[in-house]
């Protein structure tokens, strides 16, 4: 099902980019202080942190495939994907307040597995959401130039929500002054209600159409994981853009996601300030808002593939700067955080704006039907990246004998100090790491040969 041009309204733009809020909100907290309060709140080890971490993101790579095919049948039967979507959006606030929940002075090992039980629970009613929602756009608007008009200001949106989540759930948590755990519950509770709410706005984007005159016969459970597996495989295997864009995009999650996961740690252990990770990421997106557009033009002007290739280059080299801090940390880390900032706009605006084309490529080469699939795996995809990142941070910490520090009042933290190797473990994770690991991702992009002919000639 492609819309046409006249279905791109004003409304249909602000009701898709609202569900960012949602998205956004949960791509940034959960990775910029899970990990955290594992290890300084919770006094969990780094590597076990890290466990709790991927183990929940590797069930979201098995679930994501599944539940994009079943999107797609729901769509077949239904003529709509849109109560998957709810689903996920009503489910997703409980499960992200309990994630944050757990008592003081509960047992180490405990703690750890509360935080996985409820983030598993929580990445499962966020795939609810996610995955549909990703298949949209392929739906909501037809042309090469339209869908880079709705991807742009979801990014927008995204931006925003990265912005208000990541500078905003650091300084909710700050209110719980030295009861670290009513702070972080008070940080879930808000986050949790803004993020439900976007999504639930955004679910009623979705199209109702007339459900399918010859549905697809219902299966078992073990042939249904079978056949929706089978489906990922198979447009991995028959669309070369999306497996270029795809390998591209989970390597700059990783990236990413070292530095997200990093950004507590750079503040307190570099910048000496655990409320500077609050300034870290108003330099960091504050000028993104303002580049997002621009790079709307940019792919207009020259083409989104080559105005990827450009942001990843900033991306890169103004994290490769902040090496720096290594001898001198300051305040100057913000000028490159900033154009870190930029660089990531571009990087997240124009591959999803890609993504649809390349839908609608297959869907013009080897037939319909298959969006909820394309969502799926790309979800699977950037979650793999975004975790990966976490786990690559608490491997480093762990190498650089990084010291975990509980909260709880009946247990002594184990310092105030960290090992000069782990600090600078720390700040090669937020830069020469995440630069070395955008510059691989290069090599799949350059492979991504899909152009604005290929897909306006088809339509």
């Amino acid at each position: 099902m492609i819309a046409t041009e006249q279905l791109l309204t004003r409304r249909t733009i602000a009701q898709y980019a609202i569900g960012s809020l949602g998205t956004g909100g949960f791509a940034t907290l959960p990775g910029l202080v899970l990990v955290y309060y594992l290890t300084d709140t919770l006094g969990v080890a780094a590597l076990v942190a890290g466990v709790v971490v991927t183990v929940a993101k590797i069930w979201d790579v098995i679930i994501d495939p599944v539940i994009g095919a079943r999107s797609d049948r729901m769509l077949l039967r239904r003529g709509t994907r849109r109560p998957m979507m709810m689903l996920g959006a009503i489910t997703l606030p409980v499960f992200f307040i309990v994630t944050f929940a757990v008592p003081p002075g509960t047992a180490t090992v405990a703690a750890a597995i509360w935080v996985l039980i409820s983030f598993v629970l929580t990445a499962t009613a966020f795939s609810l959401f996610q995955v549909p929602y990703i298949a949209l756009p392929a739906e909501l608007a037809s042309g090469y130039d339209q869908r880079t008009r709705l991807l742009t200001w979801r990014v927008v949106v995204l931006t925003f929500a990265i912005l208000l989540f990541g500078a905003g759930g650091p300084a909710l948590r700050s209110l719980g002054g030295d009861n670290k755990f009513a702070g972080y519950l008070l940080m879930a509770l808000v986050a949790g209600v803004v993020i439900g709410v976007g999504m639930f706005i955004s679910s009623f984007v979705a199209p109702r159409g007339r459900p399918a005159e010859v549905l697809p016969p219902k299966e078992s459970i073990l042939s249904t994981l079978r056949s929706n597996y089978a489906a990922g495989i198979r447009v991995l295997r028959d669309s070369q853009p999306f497996r270029a864009l795809l390998l591209t995009f989970l390597l700059q999650g990783l990236a990413t996601g070292v530095m997200l996961a990093g950004a507590n740690y750079v503040a307190t252990w570099v910048l000496h300030s655990e409320d500077a990770v609050t300034f870290l990421f108003v330099a960091l997106i504050g000028p993104a808002l303002v580049v997002t557009p621009l790079w709307a033009v940019v792919s207009r002007r020259i083409g989104k593939e080559q105005g990827f290739v450009l942001a990843s280059i900033l991306f890169g080299v103004a994290a490769l700067s902040m090496i720096v801090l290594l001898w001198a940390p300051g305040p100057w880390v913000y000028l490159p955080v900033a154009l870190v900032g930029a660089g990531y706009a571009g990087m997240q605006s124009l591959p999803m704006a890609m993504l649809p084309d390349v839908i609608s490529h297959d869907a013009t080469v080897n037939g319909e039907g298959r969006a909820g699939t394309f969502g799926g795996m790309w979800t699977a995809g950037e979650t793999t990246g975004m975790a990966l990142g976490a786990t690559v941070l608490t491997v480093v910490l762990a190498v650089t004998g990084y010291i975990a520090r509980s909260a709880s009042p009946a247990v002594v933290a184990a310092g105030e100090t960290q090992p000069a190797s782990a600090v600078a473990g720390i700040v090669l994770s937020f830069s020469l790491v995440p630069a070395a690991i955008v510059a691989l991702s290069l090599i799949p992009l350059a492979r991504y040969r899909l152009r604005k002919e290929d897909i306006d000639g088809r339509l």
